[in-house]
């Protein structure tokens, strides 16, 4: 067993327990990968010390959804002013150029940006596998950075010449598909309490996937007892391309084939309506909300306040870099607060409420309930901010950390494991996977 930590004399601990529990000067004790007490003045002899003067202690933030690959194309010029179908477009072409290395080295460089801002558990969309790219060259990287995972083998099987929207050198066979989901989460999914990797099945959208595909997919992952995602109801040409081709809103079309239910989360859902938020509430069904994406790509503001007040699960989510163009969970958390409050008033939100989604919120989406809040028993995932420096300076409530705090954590903890000390990664050379981030992104210019 490793040698036990304790972290001492943090000024707040915002826990996210059941109880919403704050707690002043107190300690916690982490041991084997998970929280063994919380309490003041706690004394273990022989436990290594984590100073948290000055500091505000949370739960590591869960990132609900991501497309790692896509560190290596943030800002290209022609996608920087489209929209949604549009933006696809211009960079298909240059996702097609990629391979293993593209995919792994972009993959490390997104978590470590993830994991500097307080992120201990993401999960990935890898929907596109060119040139011998496979889903573990992001597993492998998760493992390297060390963040907890949650990748989804995701999917495109219908291109240009059936109508759909990308290349046909980007989409592959629907038996192979399903063929490879198999083989990924009998290789890499735990189901156990504590996993440091689930698998879920995620065909990328209904306008790059048929139908059968789709309920195909939610068939396996059931037999598989793993999750399901895709992206949904993301904007205004989303609603109208589900009601083209298939007569239905996105809601409706999703229930039809099966993709509602605690086991399913959707990217987006910008432009749920109120049937669909009541569906989604009663089934259980998860969003990944993903707001500075959305303000990027001009996809409009997601009902947040709706949809919690309906009781349904809401998690955050960074998106892709090449439609953010970045990966801080903590800005897209504060992101998430001001939307909703120029959409709905300055009382629709309150900076801990955001945070709430940030942390117990997104392991909920995920289904890890052993994650995203501080307790006795609970996995020793954990941020440290430090609220001592500028940001913080002059603030009567630290705690309210989306209001002014830090946009990069202190420490971090993932399974008791330290992966960002004094804020800096513990165990990645980060110059030279930026060198060689940057040489790669050269090599697609050309």
């Amino acid at each position: 067993m490793d040698k036990p930590i304790l972290i001492r004399g943090a000024d707040h601990i915002l826990t996210m327990d059941d109880f919403r529990t704050e707690l002043f000067g107190a300690d916690i004790l982490i041991s084997g990968g998970t929280i063994r007490t919380i309490g003041p003045r706690l004394s273990v002899p022989g436990a290594e010390v984590i100073d948290a003067t000055g500091c505000i202690v949370t739960p590591g933030l869960v990132n609900t959804h991501h497309h790692l690959y896509q560190t290596l194309t943030r800002a290209v010029p022609g996608g920087q002013d489209a929209l949604l179908f549009g933006w696809l477009k211009t960079l298909y072409p240059i996702w097609a150029k990629f391979g293993p290395e593209e995919i792994h080295v972009s993959a490390v460089i997104g978590l470590a940006e993830l994991a500097l801002s307080g992120c201990s558990l993401s999960s990935d969309h890898l929907y596109l596998y060119p040139n011998g790219a496979r889903l573990e060259d992001t597993i492998e990287a998760a493992q390297r950075v060390g963040l907890r995972f949650h990748p989804t083998r995701g999917a495109m099987s219908i291109g240009e010449s059936k109508g759909g929207l990308p290349p046909d050198s980007l989409v592959e066979d629907e038996a192979a598909i399903l063929e490879d989901c198999i083989r990924v989460i009998d290789a890499f999914h735990d189901s156990r309490d504590g996993s440091m990797c689930r698998v879920g099945v995620a065909p990328c959208s209904p306008f790059s996937v048929s139908r059968e595909l789709m309920r195909d997919a939610a068939l396996l992952a059931r037999d598989k007892r793993v999750m399901l995602h895709t992206h949904l109801a993301e904007n205004d040409e989303d609603i109208a391309y589900s009601k083209a081709q298939f007569g239905c809103r996105p809601g409706q079309y999703a229930e039809d084939l099966g993709w509602t239910g605690d086991d399913v989360w959707h990217a987006h859902c910008v432009k749920l309506d109120a049937t669909e938020i009541s569906l989604f509430a009663r089934t259980g069904t998860g969003v990944a909300h993903c707001p500075c994406s959305n303000c990027r790509l001009g996809s409009g503001i997601a009902p947040v306040r709706e949809m919690r007040d309906a009781g349904m699960k809401v998690g955050l989510g960074v998106d892709g870099s090449a439609s953010n163009d970045a990966g801080n969970l903590v800005a897209e958390a504060r992101q998430s607060m001001l939307l909703q409050r120029v959409s709905r008033g300055a009382d629709a939100m309150s900076a801990r409420e955001a945070l709430e989604i940030a942390t117990r919120g997104g392991a909920d989406v995920l289904g890890r309930p052993d994650c995203g809040r501080l307790a006795t028993g609970k996995r020793a995932d954990i941020a440290i901010w430090n609220v001592s420096g500028i940001e913080s300076a002059g603030s009567w409530d630290p705690a309210a950390l989306l209001l002014a705090g830090p946009m990069k954590v202190k420490h971090l903890l993932v399974e008791g494991r330290q992966i960002v000390r004094d804020g800096q990664m513990t165990h990645l050379d980060l110059p030279a996977l930026i060198a060689q981030q940057n040489s790669l992104a050269r090599r697609l210019m050309e």
